[in-house]
């Protein structure tokens, strides 16, 4: 199957993201693998029905992440992710594996069918929620070739959020951009400095003026702020979706966040004038 065009287009690209149930082994897992696997392909669902452009697959509520997740996180993401693939077989797919967990994600992408993975430190170090993050790229690029994956795009976030970067504070974000670009990613994410934070508008076009590469904007887009973004390659939207349970009302939800835990609806259609007008 032909990859799914992504960049290229007359507006920014939009990705949802699904927030995977906590997985088998982590602090707060509760749920059978096939439920966990169901309530994704709900989500990712109500996604593609709200016209996105693509989505990634994330176990965000693996909370507090490891920089070892072991072979049941990489096994449940796979058998999560192929099922979302199966659900949308005309959307670009792609997965991150937290935290820091690159080559595990890019496993989980070649045998699911996706497209691309979102990467934690590629280039640089900085120190984390988890440790220290070291840059990965040379190791990542190199596994890749040995599985037989180089069709995976590798977006990288730089001065990546939820993160100190006192270890290179005289390395700017165009600097950081240009060093991932060098390391043949194949492009930038860039963020705020926390989830749900927005990034800075002229971080953006410093950034687009140091690279040839495609740049995604990763944290922080709304309703209010999308115009500042428009110039971007693509927009990693979640923490603005609402997800809408169908036994709940719409008429009683009003820019409200509701756990992904139950089938619904996700309430982004406002974004989508934003970005074609």
């Amino acid at each position: 199957m032909a990859r799914p065009r992504l960049f290229g287009r007359l507006r920014a690209a939009v990705l949802g993201v699904v927030h995977v149930g906590a997985l088998p082994g982590t602090p707060r897992s509760s749920l059978p693998l096939a439920q966990i696997i169901d309530q994704a392909c709900q989500e990712a669902e109500a996604y593609k029905d709200a016209g996105v452009d693509g989505l990634i697959v994330e176990n965000m509520h693996d909370r507090p992440y490891t920089l070892c997740p072991g072979p049941e996180v990489t096994a449940t993401m796979t058998a999560v992710g192929a099922a979302v693939r199966r659900l949308c077989p005309h959307l670009a797919l792609g997965v991150q594996v937290l935290c820091a967990a690159n080559q595990q994600a890019t496993a989980v992408a070649l045998a699911a069918g996706l497209d691309f993975i979102r990467v934690e430190g590629f280039v640089f170090s900085h120190v984390a929620d988890e440790g220290i993050i070291n840059a990965c790229a040379g190791d990542l690029l190199r596994y890749r070739k040995l599985v037989g994956a180089e069709n995976i795009q590798i977006f990288a976030d730089i001065k990546k959020k939820h993160s100190a970067h006192a270890l290179t504070a005289d390395i700017s974000v165009a600097e950081t951009a240009s060093a991932a670009e060098l390391f043949l990613a194949d492009g930038v994410v860039l963020t705020g400095t926390a989830t749900g934070l927005p990034a800075d508008p002229g971080e953006l076009r410093e950034v687009q003026r140091a690279v040839k590469i495609p740049v995604l904007i990763g944290s922080g887009v709304t309703l209010e702020n999308v115009k500042n973004y428009l110039d971007a390659n693509a927009l990693i939207i979640a923490s603005s979706y609402s997800f809408v349970p169908l036994q709940t009302s719409i008429s009683n939800v009003t820019n409200c966040q509701v756990p992904s835990s139950t089938q619904g609806v996700i309430m982004m259609e406002s974004f989508l004038p934003e970005l074609t007008g």
